[in-house]
């Protein structure tokens, strides 16, 4: 089966990195449960190079994804989706959300939102000093009025009052939330908010839009993937729903974490895939290793 074919049947799973650093431990445990899970149903597993963030993708880090993968003994079917290469599907996508008038132009920076939430008519900032749920500042103003500066939010009010009459859940096989889930309007209020569509300094889709868009043009069937992006999965069921899409069963698994239990990320290089090939580990022995360190 090609990259970039729906499947019609059976299990289709897929693991989706960004080229943006070295994979590290975490990436590893992600795609060997994406991977084994698939050869457990006597399925598929797609690689997808998620490469939209132009100002951070490097190209030896995309050929270091084929390369690490490859030495832990993974596979996958060819062509691999770039989603560089579906600036189409993605507009499409967020023109017929236009269309319903669910879309709208925003070009708050983080100081903007972070302003919004210290105003004494919003309430206190988080405590962390970051951005929260958009406040809606720019809610309301006509897409006509986009401009080079502005990034598309979802009218998250708007795209709940279409759906309002249907039932919208999802099945959940994880460790943390198995079994069938239902949309909670309020918590995604109040929780998510008006997410961004497409990113003003790119001007292509963002994580939200490109990765349902993507999933349902490849027959994903299972969404297998860190529980770091389980609050993701409501705004991604309401979008298929939004758009007509296939639902998935969806799957977050434990994430590796280090000596502090802290999630790993992309700067500890001390902990990237390569590192640890670099040091004489065996692909076996790094296997057991990030699965020692998964909480």
């Amino acid at each position: 089966m090609a990259g970039q074919e729906a499947a019609s049947t059976g299990f289709v799973t897929r693991f989706a990195p960004s080229p943006t650093g070295l994979l590290h431990l975490g990436h590893a445990y992600s795609a060997l449960t994406a991977w084994e899970a698939a050869q457990a149903a006597n399925g598929v597993c797609l690689l997808r190079i998620e490469d939209t963030d132009t100002g951070r993708v490097r190209p030896e880090y995309e050929a270091a994804i084929y390369e690490d993968l490859s030495w832990l003994g993974l596979a996958w079917p060819e062509p691999v989706m770039r989603q560089s290469e579906r600036h189409a599907a993605y507009t499409d996508a967020l023109a017929r959300l236009s269309a319903r008038g669910l879309t709208y132009p925003c070009r708050c920076t983080r100081a903007d939102i972070r302003a919004a939430f210290a105003a004494p008519q919003e309430g206190a900032a988080p405590a962390n000093n970051a951005p929260s749920v958009y406040p809606g500042t720019c809610r309301g103003r006509p897409l006509s009025d986009a401009g080079p500066e502005d990034a598309i939010r979802l009218d998250l009010n708007r795209a709940l009052h279409l759906v309002q009459g249907e039932t919208l859940t999802w099945l959940e096989t994880g460790p943390a939330h198995a079994g069938r889930q239902a949309l909670d309007c309020d918590a995604l209020r109040r929780e998510v908010g008006d997410v961004v569509l497409a990113r003003k300094d790119i001007g292509t889709a963002a994580y939200h839009l490109g990765v349902v868009v993507d999933d349902a043009a490849q027959g994903v069937t299972h969404v297998i993937r860190g529980a770091d992006l389980l609050d993701a999965t409501p705004i991604h069921r309401l979008l298929q729903a939004l758009l007509d899409l296939p639902v998935p069963v969806w799957h977050h698994h434990a994430l590796v974490r280090d000596e502090n239990g802290k999630r790993l990320a992309k700067r500890d290089d001390a902990r990237a895939i390569r590192a640890y090939r670099d040091s004489g580990m065996t692909p076996a022995e790094v296997r057991d290793l990030c699965r020692a360190q998964t909480v």
